[in-house]
């Protein structure tokens, strides 16, 4: 990334510290995988791209967590179990038995797997932002929160001993 680009996001970020990463992007004309690189590792951790089959086989076991798709500035949220999922016709297929969060994920595609904790919307917040080679979002994994908004203990937990064992094997 450019000096004058890196400099422009942590400016950015510093005059505006409650906006989201997809928000500073948008404003900034970047991608929003730019504006997370150019938070402190206190902020995000990169996880290789060749995990991320394991990630996705291990999400469904987390419980309740909300997935986010955002198109054209349109914001889908899925709230519930993540699904399960198997390997076929060159895909990484997503099935829940009846009704549910469904589809086709080309894991060829992801380059960029950033777990992110930073507030939002004035409280703690953690997700997993999956990226293609462009820096472009393909869709994020939220942290389930409680009736009160309280994010759920368990799922911390397990974020961030994952964050723990990436950064013992960087």
């Amino acid at each position: 990334m450019k000096n004058e680009i890196l400099t422009r996001i942590q400016n950015a970020i510093v005059g505006s510290p409650q906006s989201s990463p997809a928000q500073l992007a948008k404003s900034l004309n970047v991608n929003e995988a730019c504006v997370l690189m150019a938070l402190g590792p206190e902020q995000v951790c990169w996880m290789p791209k060749e995990l991320a089959q394991e990630l996705l086989e291990d999400l469904p076991t987390w419980g309740p967590l909300t997935i986010i798709v955002q198109l054209a500035d349109n914001v889908f949220e899925f709230k519930g179990d993540f699904p399960k999922g198997k390997p076929g016709h060159g895909y990484y297929n997503l099935y829940t038995k009846g009704d549910g969060l469904h589809g086709h994920l080309l894991l060829e595609s992801y380059q960029y797997i950033g777990l992110v904790s930073r507030p939002l919307r004035g409280r703690m917040s953690h997700c997993i932002c999956f990226f293609d080679g462009e820096g472009n979002t393909i869709f994020k994994v939220y942290l389930g929160r409680d009736k009160q908004g309280e994010l759920l203990a368990e799922q911390v937990e397990r974020f961030e001993l994952l964050k723990q064992r990436l950064n013992e094997t960087a």
